[in-house]
């Protein structure tokens, strides 16, 4: 570790212009409210520019929510429901297919599949979330399960975390979402979620994934109880685990959405500010150094902070976000979606050049007379 004393702004910018890796106190340094924020952001989209140019991305995606009723009880959450709530919900195959019809109709690449942990549904149902799916749409990329899902499944199955992916491997999974990682250390993982998967059962979920050559996203959950040592512990992870398989495409910080929440009832928590947003950001970019990708998702951040965030080290937007139900219910108040050409704009303004990509990260071609029509391109160009 570096010495406290030693650490400084200046230091900090000689790392980063050469390409060096920051420590844990470095970053915890970097959270300070006297180290200022321009000059971090600045830091930040060195980097960011160094790894993506003046690419900012963004996909035409749907999500699929396919059940809110829940085994687990996490406090920060406001989507869940008990089987007998009236807001509980379980979709059936003619509700899925319809969702996947619209998805095509719209001209979806992607759909993003997580949910509640049903303990009335057997494990055949959530595989069939994927096979329906995919037998019906082959060329939609199926995005789904969380490693608490996964972990949920080995459960019910009582086999491996291999076994199970290659089950839903064969549903037609194509990559799978960084959630449930939430805060790693287990001091506030053990006050936000003690029941669901631990920190070392999501490393294992992912790091079996990448190993199968399933890739995968990362996420964590910030401004509730944790503090910087928190967030940074859990940045330098993931950075870890980056550095054994390479399988992680992007990293997501997410704001914690209060309301509706036991969470911040019990501890009267606020959404975390704008200037501590854009700060994580800039942040999760620097230490990350070996993740191609950072995204801003504007239905966490907000519209105008997610735009913000493309000269803070961020180099996605995530995509247009069909039905997205889990941070709405928490209090989101930006739009359920966005067209193509709000995301397009809201690109350009920033100054910089949109480029619609897949979940792979590759580019997408579309037909000028038949939008819903598309084609994959080459990959995205990283480093150059």
């Amino acid at each position: 570790m570096t010495a406290p004393g030693r650490i400084s702004l200046d230091t900090i910018a000689k790392k980063v212009e050469n390409g060096d890796r920051l420590t844990l106190d470095e970053g915890v340094y970097l959270y300070q409210e006297d180290v200022p924020l321009n000059d971090v952001a600045a830091l930040a989209n060195m980097v960011r520019e160094r790894k993506n140019g003046n690419f900012a991305y963004y996909n035409i995606n749907t999500h699929l929510n396919a059940t809110n009723i829940c085994v687990y009880r996490c406090n920060f959450c406001a989507f869940r429901a008990d089987l007998r709530d009236p807001r509980g919900y379980a979709m059936s195959d003619e509700q899925i297919v319809a969702r996947g019809q619209e998805a095509v109709d719209n001209g979806c690449t992607e759909m993003h599949i997580v949910g509640g942990l049903h303990h009335q549904k057997k494990y055949e149902w959530y595989v069939n979330v994927l096979r329906v799916l995919h037998d019906a749409f082959p060329k939609l990329h199926l995005k789904g399960w969380t490693a608490v899902e996964i972990n949920w499944f080995e459960f019910l199955t009582k086999k491996s975390v291999e076994e199970v992916l290659t089950d839903l491997l064969d549903a037609g999974l194509g990559s799978m979402p960084g959630g449930g990682a939430e805060i790693f250390h287990r001091e506030v993982r053990d006050q936000i979620c003690e029941h669901k998967a631990n920190s070392n059962k999501w490393f294992e979920v992912h790091s079996t994934a990448h190993k199968m050559g399933i890739r995968t996203n990362a996420t964590m959950l910030y401004g509730h109880i944790e503090n910087a040592f928190h967030r940074i512990d859990h940045l330098i992870r993931l950075r870890e685990l980056q550095d054994q398989t390479g399988g992680f495409q992007t990293f997501i910080p997410l704001a914690f959405h209060p309301d509706n929440t036991e969470l911040a009832a019990l501890r009267n928590l606020k959404k975390p500010s704008v200037v501590m947003d854009l700060r994580t950001m800039a942040i999760s970019r620097l230490m990350l150094d070996n993740f191609d990708h950072i995204k801003a998702y504007w239905i966490m951040l907000g519209i105008e902070t997610a735009q913000t965030a493309l000269a803070y080290g961020a180099d996605d937007l995530d995509g247009t976000v069909r039905h997205e139900l889990i941070y709405h219910d928490a209090g989101a108040t930006t739009p359920e979606v966005l067209s193509v050409d709000d995301i397009r704009r809201l690109i350009v303004e920033t100054g910089r050049e949109p480029i619609e990509r897949d979940t792979l990260y590759r580019r997408v071609e579309r037909d000028a007379a038949n939008p819903s029509a598309w084609t994959v391109g080459e990959q995205v160009a990283v480093g150059g």
